[in-house]
């Protein structure tokens, strides 16, 4: 239930996802978001939506990413499932993503390697706030 919660909180999701500038509730599970991201020689800002669809509290939801910038867009979906252990929780994601525009162009070969760097940092801002 801890892991479910903090996986709920705006405020620490915020604060651990990387580039994030704030997210901005603008409806049920729904948030505007602002990421400054660099792929490559490619830097930018993207201004999107990021929603929480399918809940099944504690063990699982869908995350729908939808962003875009002079760079390109970016539009993903992941499906997050947590599955108690003895004394930890872990946390399982499936994701797809498509990229386009010129970040797609340049950065392509470095586009998953960047999401898993992305997504090792935020998971381990996380995981300390739950120890």
């Amino acid at each position: 239930q801890r892991v479910w919660d903090l996986l709920m909180d705006t405020d620490a999701i915020g604060r651990c996802l990387p580039g994030c500038k704030g997210l901005k509730p603008i409806g049920p599970d729904r948030y505007e978001v602002e990421l400054g991201v660099t792929v490559a020689a490619i830097a930018g800002s993207f201004k999107g939506t990021v929603a929480i669809e399918d809940k099944r509290p504690p063990n699982s939801y869908t995350l729908v990413v939808e962003g875009s910038g002079r760079q390109g867009f970016i539009n993903g979906r992941a499906r997050v499932t947590l599955e108690p252990g003895d004394d930890r929780t872990r946390v399982q994601i499936a994701a797809t993503a498509e990229v386009g525009g010129m970040i797609a162009r340049v950065g392509q070969r470095l586009l998953e390697g960047v999401a898993r760097t992305m997504m090792d940092r935020f998971y381990a801002c996380l995981a300390k706030q739950v120890e």
